[in-house]
């Protein structure tokens, strides 16, 4: 195992399902105690006990992420148990699908309180914490859709992934120096949760966006711990380097060996 992260206290938001709780497992396989935090309190706990079984040391918190009190609250509690926080992953969020005459005010508000504003409240509470312990890590969770919108993005979430990597951009530069690194995931087409709720039509209707917009060129997909892979890659690289981006996409299913024609033959 490698546990390179040994000793080290992680926090991740969304840590209640899917990629967040890929996350909190993969770190906590690599030594780190970690915080996995979410607006579901059940869904923290579940992860929990899975890191649980298998041997790894987690603590189960509820947070609304958009309430700076609350994050705060959060860093507090985390920092009162362990000592500090050394590793903040982002991967909290909200996802919806439509343009301009669909997303009211309301929409807006909420999903971008969630998604770019709960990152901003959780740097701006951990990274004194960070600067205080010599240095840290942080991954701003982004999507494809930040730079490529399909007419099945919404655009409020399209503009809170694209935020999220100016947001972690802005902070790169103001943190050079301290040992705080700062780096943004953007992963492409992923088989997760956020779809789970929707019913074949909207699914079908999705898919063909996608593949309109060139965003689903084949069948694959990343599972949660693909993605997850990402972001550890980011937290646990050695020091001297910093990954400032990494785009990461499904690889296509192999086809099998090309057909061999006769010579002359095509």
């Amino acid at each position: 195992m490698d546990d390179s992260l040994r000793g080290k206290v992680a926090l991740v938001t969304g840590g209640g399902s899917g990629i967040g709780r890929a996350v909190c497992l993969q770190l906590g396989h690599m030594g780190a105690r970690v915080a996995a935090a979410d607006l579901s309190l059940a869904g923290a706990q579940a992860t929990v006990a899975q890191m649980a079984d298998a041997g790894l040391e987690g603590a189960a918190y509820r947070v609304d992420v958009s309430s700076a009190a609350a994050v705060q609250a959060l860093v507090d509690a985390v920092c009162r148990r362990w000592g500090g926080v050394d590793v903040l992953a982002n991967t909290a969020g909200i996802y919806q699908v439509g343009g301009l005459d669909e997303i009211d005010e309301a929409a807006w508000d909420r999903l971008l309180d969630v998604n770019l504003k709960g990152a901003f409240l959780l740097c701006r509470a951990v990274v004194p914490v960070m600067r205080e312990r010599g240095g840290g890590a942080i991954v701003n969770l982004s999507s494809i859709s930040g730079r490529t919108k399909s007419d099945l993005a919404g655009v409020n979430y399209v503009a809170s992934k694209a935020g999220l990597e100016g947001l972690a951009d802005a902070m790169r530069m103001e943190l050079e120096g301290t040992g705080v690194r700062v780096g943004v995931v953007r992963p492409g087409p992923s088989s997760t949760e956020q779809g789970t709720t929707w019913d074949e039509a909207t699914v079908n209707e999705v898919v063909a966006s996608w593949n309109h917009w060139g965003l689903l060129r084949h069948s694959g997909a990343m599972r949660p711990k693909d993605v997850a892979a990402a972001i550890v890659a980011i937290v646990s690289v050695p020091r001297g380097t910093q990954f400032a981006l990494l785009e990461v996409q499904p690889e296509a299913p192999v086809q099998g060996p090309p057909v061999e024609h006769p010579e002359g033959e095509r």
